[in-house]
């Protein structure tokens, strides 16, 4: 009987690891994709949909969508800007480019946030079609030698936006090398110029134009040239804070533009500028200024960036980084609470019914200046109640005040938004 125990205990060690590979797999895709942020993963979906859509109907010309210069010039459809970045020709071509995509939307997503993720993809979609365009007019126009060839050429596919990326990304990350299909380094600044020259040696029917554009693009943001286009913090407050987008910003994932803690358990940046919600202002001029750049700075206080959220911060210093000790006195820093802590009456109201989280915040800071900058002209008095409660129960200023506005001003729901975002 000892010999049978021993015999099935070596049987079942034997038969364990296998057990644990064949389940471990889809573990291990459900965790991958539970974090990849909120943004980024509906671009994969709506990529891989609209590409399976187009598979079962026999849609594979694309003459209608694709960018083509000659159309756009002729006929003024603006729209092949937009369309052509989300059609792909073949399964490699999808599966690659979404491949490609996700590890750099995940890292640009975390540190810019969900909104302004989205509209740093309709920026550089916009300028890869005009510098797309103004090319193929100066080669078709060329008096020395006038070629057709680009003008008429149609181009799909989201490689373009990605090749922006790249740079935009190797140019936050600071990194002085950047390995190439894991087989050699190269210097990070020459890093895209690589991959464009390698892709059009290695692969065929290959947009050079899109991926050149792609690469101007990507360098024209990270000079700063696109500067005059981005919009203040009060822009992407204003739109995490509409009602219309509270499902959206209930995902696990979203992660906010705006500060404070992310949906999900991804990290965001801290915005050092008490902006938010000034849409909602009666002063027009004032919502009009604060959607602009502003290049007043202090000694005390440096200027933000508007390209990154956060000057001078790499990549990996973005996830570790903790918050500024010293921030102006409008400014809502919030700050973990000790475990131990005994003067929070939202950690001891919870905690008796095992809900609560010990990693909650508080704010360190006035409350009745951080609720002087709250502004809603329909409700103002009910919303500036609500907000100090929940403020005055640990929640920071803006994270409450953009769940509060999501629930459409009801506290309850709001409590709900914030504490499933502490777990």
């Amino acid at each position: 009987k000892k010999s049978e125990r021993e015999k099935q205990a070596r049987d079942s060690r034997e038969m364990r690891p296998n057990v644990v590979s064949e389940a471990g797999l889809p573990t291990r895709l459900n965790q991958w994709w539970a974090g990849v942020p909120f943004i980024t993963s509906c671009v994969v979906i709506a990529c891989g949909v609209i590409y399976l859509v187009c598979l079962l109907v026999g849609y594979d010309s694309f003459i209608e969508i694709c960018f083509l210069p000659s159309e756009i010039v002729s006929r003024f459809q603006v729209y092949r800007i937009y369309t052509s970045v989300l059609f792909h020709g073949s399964l490699l071509h999808v599966v690659f480019n979404m491949l490609a995509l996700v590890p750099l939307g995940m890292e640009l997503e975390r540190i810019m946030g969900s909104i302004r993720l989205l509209y740093l993809m309709f920026l550089l979609a916009t300028s890869n079609g005009i510098f797309h365009l103004l090319i193929a007019l100066v080669v078709a126009h060329n008096p020395l030698h006038a070629d057709q060839f680009f003008m008429n050429q149609c181009a799909i596919g989201f490689s373009g936006i990605i090749f922006s990326m790249i740079v935009i990304e190797t140019s936050l990350s600071g990194a002085q090398s950047r390995s190439v299909f894991g087989l050699f380094s190269v210097p990070a600044k020459w890093y895209a110029w690589i991959l464009l020259i390698l892709f059009q040696l290695l692969a065929t029917n290959v947009s050079l134009l899109g991926h050149l554009c792609g690469i101007l693009s990507g360098f024209a943001y990270t000079y700063g040239l696109f500067n005059c286009l981005l919009p203040g913090s009060s822009f992407y407050s204003a739109i995490e804070s509409s009602s219309m987008l509270s499902a959206c910003v209930r995902r696990r994932g979203f992660i906010l533009c705006t500060g404070g803690t992310t949906y999900g358990q991804l990290p965001t940046y801290t915005n050092t500028s008490p902006t938010s919600s000034v849409l909602f202002s009666g002063n027009t001029w004032r919502n009009l200024s604060s959607w602009m750049q502003r290049r007043d700075t202090t000694a005390d206080q440096p200027a933000q960036d508007p390209r990154f959220p956060g000057r001078a911060r790499t990549l990996g210093s973005a996830r570790n980084q903790s918050a500024s000790a010293a921030e102006n006195d409008l400014s809502l820093q919030a700050r973990l609470l000790d475990d131990s802590a005994p003067d929070n009456p939202l950690e001891s109201a919870t905690l008796s019914q095992g809900q609560f989280v010990s990693g909650a915040r508080h704010v360190n800071g006035d409350i009745g200046g951080a609720a002087g900058l709250v502004a809603n002209t329909q409700d103002s008095d009910s919303f500036e109640v609500e907000l100090k409660r929940l403020v005055t129960m640990g929640f920071e200023k803006t994270q409450a005040e953009v769940a509060l506005a999501a629930a459409d001003g009801d506290p309850n729901v709001a409590i709900e938004i914030l504490m499933s975002q502490q777990g």
